[in-house]
């Protein structure tokens, strides 16, 4: 297990009981030792996702920041395949459509590259494929952020202004049915949200992971999207059309 994964289990306990002590911590992990917890629970602080309080307590801070993307990669991976499994399908020949950055957007990539198919996109993980491409790529220009492998900002909102999809397809941080779609940046939740507006269809690919963790910033409701993960989930259900097969 690597150690992102360790501290989301971590994470997670945290995450229940609201307020833990450590000791609690190490009677819950027995085959962690106390110097490899003391050493996750820091890595956790340092990235804002817990609090140390007095008394040797911590609890856990309600926001999510940006993972980088060569972690994210590694992460949830079956989920992630069995979604862009999904959302080929909903990939038409003769298709303009917008494709998000995100490690869940990079996996469709891969699968449609060969589609009769116009494809936008701010998701620089392309240059990675090759020339063995058949759909049209454009790239949309902007600001790179080498974290999450995406193009944003002013000059990406002047391109995204002038454009128009049948479909887009879009990767989120965080989804929860009263606060809607989260990301950690004003400029990557603006050039959802704009997407959003420039599109007959709306897609939010989201692995089940994403549900009900709030990050920084809203980009949207989750009024006309369609959520395409990996398993079904009844609060959310109410809010939003899921499709998981």
């Amino acid at each position: 297990m690597i150690p992102y994964e360790r501290q989301q289990k971590i994470l997670s306990i945290i995450e229940k009981e609201e307020l833990v002590k450590i000791d609690q911590l190490l009677e819950l992990f027995p085959e962690i030792s106390s110097s490899t917890l003391r050493r996750d629970l820091k890595e956790l602080e340092k990235n804002r996702k817990i609090e140390a309080l007095s008394g040797g307590a911590v609890k856990k801070i309600s926001t999510v920041g940006e993972i980088p993307i060569s972690t994210r990669q590694m992460l949830n991976s079956e989920k992630k395949e069995k979604i862009a499994d999904i959302a080929e399908h909903y990939i038409e020949d003769g298709d303009i459509i917008y494709l998000d950055s995100g490690s869940t957007c990079t996996a469709i990539f891969k699968k449609i590259m060969q589609k009769n198919i116009t494809i936008y996109t701010s998701n620089t993980d392309v240059f990675a494929f090759g020339k063995n491409i058949r759909a049209q790529v454009i790239i949309l220009g902007g600001l790179f952020n080498p974290i999450n492998s995406s193009i944003s900002g002013s000059l990406t909102e002047d391109v995204l202004n002038k454009l128009y999809f049948n479909k887009a397809f879009i990767g989120a941080n965080g989804l929860d049915a009263k606060r809607g779609v989260m990301t950690p940046t004003f400029e990557e939740a603006l050039k959802k949200k704009m997407v959003k507006e420039h599109s007959d269809q709306t897609y939010l690919v989201c692995d089940s992971t994403k549900f009900h963790v709030l990050s920084n910033v809203k980009a949207f409701d989750l009024k006309d999207v369609i959520v395409i993960t990996d398993q079904m989930d009844n609060n959310l259900s109410e809010h939003v059309s899921l499709i998981i097969d």
